[in-house]
């Protein structure tokens, strides 16, 4: 580091190519085991890019017959046993995030676990705490339940 900060000093400029030319001189690529998701960045953004919660869910599962590995099968099981309110809100908040501040998504989110503890729009997230702590029955019943039962119409609303 101190080499790096010589470096960095040494350079009277503010051009951003030439201070990241410098620090590129002391990068090094990490090493990635083997099991970790960096290694499926190809699978994870050509699935994950998608524009619905069920396009994305589409893609997986033309993923999984080409693929060996248990990330795919492991997410299609957890977007399965999601609620679909909950997944279609998410989905939306993760896109409107990209063009916000922090602040921004700050009070976004704020927003968003405001109307779903109060239930506004949905209870699923007390169905959820109902068939996993509970009962502990693991079969929660959510309202609607289906992704295709969620219109967008609801999903703006937890946003308002």
């Amino acid at each position: 580091m101190s080499l790096l900060e010589e470096s960095l000093k040494k350079v009277d400029t503010s051009d951003p190519f030439a201070i990241c030319g410098i620090i590129d001189q002391f990068s090094q690529q990490p090493s990635v085991k083997g099991s970790s998701a960096m290694n499926r960045m190809e699978i994870i953004n050509r699935c994950f890019s998608k524009r619905t919660v069920e396009e994305i869910i589409s893609a997986l599962e033309q993923e999984a017959p080409r693929v060996t590995n248990k990330l795919v099968t492991a997410a299609i099981q957890s977007l399965r046993k999601a609620s679909p309110t909950s997944l279609k809100i998410s989905l939306a908040s993760i896109r409107e995030g990209r063009l916000q501040t922090v602040g921004e998504c700050l009070r976004r989110e704020y927003r968003m676990v405001c109307h779903v503890m109060r239930g506004d729009f949905s209870r699923d997230f007390f169905e959820g705490c109902r068939a996993i702590l509970v009962d502990k029955d693991r079969n929660p019943k959510w309202m609607p339940p289906t992704l295709d039962q969620v219109h967008d119409g609801v999903v703006g609303k937890y946003f308002s």
